[in-house]
């Protein structure tokens, strides 16, 4: 006896290109193309010009540009990863879609997303161990790239 997936992949192996192309259609509903890029413009913008404020605001207060610049970009990440563990980042990633990647917010999301989806497997092994699971491979791919791009430069003296 047939259970319902193996049924399922019969049919499936059944049906023809045309065929399955119009259930796909019907299954996935259109998305609103200008509406998207629409809050994501401004979502991104916005999260830009906060980080903005944020550095004028350091720089009011008495720190240097690049002082300010590393207080702001702290100032960012730990409020992604505070509004990431409150699942508001999240609700505001469903309305903005490509405006909350902007990269020091987006890549802090990375980060802590799968910390708290397995944080019940423990500490090491759920947080720990899964936290670098989309970050890694950037963090590894930059790391690398930087240390060529050391060697390079070391080697032909442009330093």
């Amino acid at each position: 006896m047939l259970t319902q997936s193996q049924k399922g992949m019969n049919l499936l192996k059944k049906m023809t290109k045309e065929e399955y192309s119009k259930m796909a259609e019907k299954a996935s509903p259109p998305s609103p193309i200008l509406k998207n890029c629409l809050m994501a413009f401004l979502v991104g913008g916005a999260i830009c010009t906060f980080g903005q404020f944020l550095v004028n605001w350091f720089q009011s207060s008495g720190l240097d540009l690049k002082e300010a610049r590393g207080a702001e970009s702290t100032v960012l990440i730990a409020l992604t990863a505070i509004f990431t563990a409150l699942k508001i980042y999240d609700n505001l990633a469903k309305h903005a879609g490509a405006g909350t990647l902007v990269p020091i917010t987006g890549f802090a999301n990375s980060m802590v997303s799968p910390a708290m989806e397995f944080k019940p497997e423990g500490y090491v092994m759920g947080i720990g161990a899964k936290m670098f699971v989309i970050a890694g491979p950037v963090l590894v791919y930059g790391i690398c790239t930087s240390v060529v791009y050391g060697i390079i430069i070391y080697l032909f003296g442009w330093y």
